[in-house]
């Protein structure tokens, strides 16, 4: 196959060396999680409290039934985004800081 010859005056490109498989994975299982609006408002609603949120909660302000919320909080948790404990019958949830400090950081990873 014949290469094809650049326009005069292109410009010359940076090296982007590619991230590591483990690094890659990550920031994509969580882009993916936050890619479903749903998933997206919850963490919003999440991040905004001063504390700890009752899936009751999140339930409540949802037009979604409980089990979908679970599965929504399933995919966040196993992306890294939140983290959840359980109080007696209630599961509770909270941003997982390492995650929100990798996802504020992600610009940096896209920009460079």
């Amino acid at each position: 196959m014949a290469k094809r010859l650049k326009p005069q005056g292109c410009c010359s490109l940076k090296a982007v060396r590619p991230l590591a498989k483990a690094r890659s994975d990550r920031y994509v299982r969580m882009l993916k999680a936050l890619a479903d609006p749903t998933r997206l408002e919850i963490l919003r609603f999440v991040v905004a409290q001063s504390g700890p949120v009752c899936a009751c909660d999140i339930v409540d302000r949802s037009d979604l039934s409980q089990p979908t919320i679970s599965h929504h909080l399933k995919i966040l948790r196993d992306a890294g985004l939140l983290v959840g404990h359980k109080k007696g019958l209630w599961s509770f949830y909270e941003p997982d800081p390492e995650g929100i400090d990798v996802l504020a950081g992600l610009s940096s990873v896209v920009v460079g």
